[in-house]
């Protein structure tokens, strides 16, 4: 059993002027704190000694994501603690009873960063920990201020002499949510006495940095081994491909602007992963998301990425989206259909409609789930994973790569929208009924794949890209809101079905049945007017770089 918690803190230490001729390990007294903000009064809790041992894999991967792993003994939270990023200062932390092994829903977290390599010690940090709590004018623990006195020590790949410092930790205390001010004031008082903010953003980083250890080629937070490119072909950053966008003298090429697009989203899909896994609210859509518009750049910008290469992972990422898709569409369609049952009046809800809509709603999620959590579980998803990353190593590019990527770009969001076109006429030419609800569902996918590629030239074509990316997106609402009616209609079939062979009433269902066709109709009478604002040519001119 493991549990959870959002940690936001914040690290200070001395400067050289401060901390004495050696520059470590004493820092100054700390200020006098009461008074900083709502801060009341300080109480001390005392002195603990805290021994945790860090596990990494050989190539640091955790590490090299700003994520720690350690085991630690010692104070009231004593067990494994895994702490994985979530933004400035702020990190989730969960934790496991202390045992000798790391716990498998620990591993379960860390798997698409691990893969299949092993976790070993990799430093041992011996802190002796000075506890003292900031607490307002009613008794109610604002934060923790901790003045640590760490001595540390790499253990891999060999094992190196201690080192000693002196920090002081500020964390908020559970249920503070993230209280900006009361950090901000806390810092002041700490910047009068002489403390600064920490430039290692963990005491592992720092006593990796201390050590020198040169097995280590990324900073934490700098991004997974295997995502750089080979010895000569440094990896583009998003960073970099925006200052190169602003810099004359390198023009952007097409290959920097649609590898920075992937390397993007393969990251969403391995930071998501233990989201996923544990459930969190959208976690599921937004990692389906990040697969799809992978798959739709490799689509998109075939004259940049040869295809023999990226097709074959095209059809791993479209089985990888069908597994999360499940889940997915089980949580839309859900909500959809509470929603309408929420506006039928009491009196036309005959039977135990909302009861049967839940056994019926929980008993599709538990198969959603277990099918999600076995392909993330599963040999094949690892492959995938490890496939995409050495396509970001040595991209498999074509000439059009090297080109500006201005019309490269250009030319592959013109190219799906003409694609987009030919099937909003398909659509819009057949008459009502089965045959067009296939055609406006494939005309949805088309205005997904012109927004995705719109989306990738943002960096090379600018603001029309981005108005561009925003007409489609609305273009492929409007579709899927008739295709989200075809859907649900079917599902209202299905609870119809079993109300019935129940015994009970299927009025009600009927009755949203029959407003899902009423939906569906008036869908299909706007689409003309949104695809004639969606289409106009002074649009497309625009992309023109």
């Amino acid at each position: 059993m493991v549990d959870t918690k959002q940690e936001i803190e914040r690290k200070y230490e001395a400067t050289a002027e401060e901390a004495g001729p050696s520059g470590r390990p004493d820092l100054p007294g700390l200020p006098e704190l009461t008074g900083a903000g709502p801060v009341a009064s300080v109480v001390s809790k005392g002195v603990t000694t805290l021994d945790a041992t860090y596990y990494d894999t050989p190539e640091r991967r955790l590490f090299a994501d700003g994520i720690t792993l350690r085991r630690r003994e010692g104070g009231d939270d004593a067990g494994w603690h895994l702490k994985l990023p979530v933004g400035p200062d702020t990190r989730e932390e969960i934790h496991a009873p202390l045992g000798d092994e790391v716990p498998s829903e620990m591993a379960a977290l860390i798997r698409s960063r691990v893969r299949r390599a092993p976790l070993l010690p990799l430093a041992r940090l011996r802190s002796e920990r000075d506890r003292k709590h900031l607490v307002d004018a009613d008794g109610t623990v604002l934060a923790e201020v901790s003045v640590d006195r760490v001595t540390a020590r790499r253990l891999a790949p060999e094992e190196g002499e201690p080192v000693r410092w002196t920090e002081v930790e500020v964390e908020l205390a559970e249920g503070r949510g993230h209280d900006q001010r009361l950090l901000d004031a806390v810092e002041a008082r700490l910047g009068e006495g002489g403390l600064h903010r920490a430039e290692s953003p963990s005491k592992l980083a720092k006593a990796l940095a201390e050590t020198e250890a040169g097995a280590v080629a990324v900073e934490a937070g700098g991004g997974r081994p295997g995502r750089s490119a080979k010895p000569g072909k440094p990896a583009t950053t998003a960073q970099q491909v925006q200052q190169a966008a602003k810099d004359p003298r390198r023009p952007l090429g097409a290959g920097d602007v649609v590898l920075d697009y992937i390397r993007r989203q393969l990251d969403a899909i391995a930071e998501l992963d233990p989201a996923v896994r544990r459930d969190v609210p959208d976690s599921v859509h937004r990692m389906r998301v990040a697969t799809r518009r992978l798959r739709s750049a490799f689509r998109s910008y075939r004259k940049v990425l040869d295809r023999t290469v990226t097709d074959p992972i095209g059809d791993e990422l479209k089985w990888l989206a069908g597994e999360l898709g499940v889940e997915r569409d089980r949580e839309v369609l859900t909500e959809r259909l509470e929603h309408q049952l929420a506006e039928v009046p009491d009196d036309l809800r005959l039977g135990p409609v909302k009861a049967r809509l839940h056994h019926w709603s929980q008993g599709r999620r538990g198969g959603a789930r277990e099918r999600v959590l076995g392909a993330l579980d599963g040999e094949r998803y690892l492959t995938l994973l490890d496939t995409l990353d050495a396509l970001v190593a040595d991209p498999p590019l074509r000439p059009a790569a090297a080109k500006p990527a201005g019309p490269v770009a250009a030319k592959a969001v013109l190219r799906d929208y003409e694609r987009l076109a030919g099937r909003m006429a398909t659509a819009l030419e057949t008459p009502p009924g089965p045959d067009r609800d296939i055609a406006v569902h494939q005309a949805r996918k088309a205005a997904k794949r012109a927004r995705y590629a719109a989306e990738t030239a943002r960096p090379a074509l600018g603001k029309p890209a981005k108005k561009f990316a925003r007409r489609m997106e609305a273009m492929q609402d409007a579709l899927g809101e008739h295709q989200d009616s075809v859907v649900t209609r079917e599902a209202l079939r299905v609870l119809a079905t079993q109300a019935h062979g129940a015994g009970e009433s299927d009025f009600t269902f009927g009755l949203l049945y029959g407003h899902e066709e009423a939906r569906a109709a008036d869908s299909e009478r706007e689409l003309p007017d949104v695809w004639a604002k969606a289409s106009r040519k002074k649009h497309r001119a625009a992309l023109s770089p």
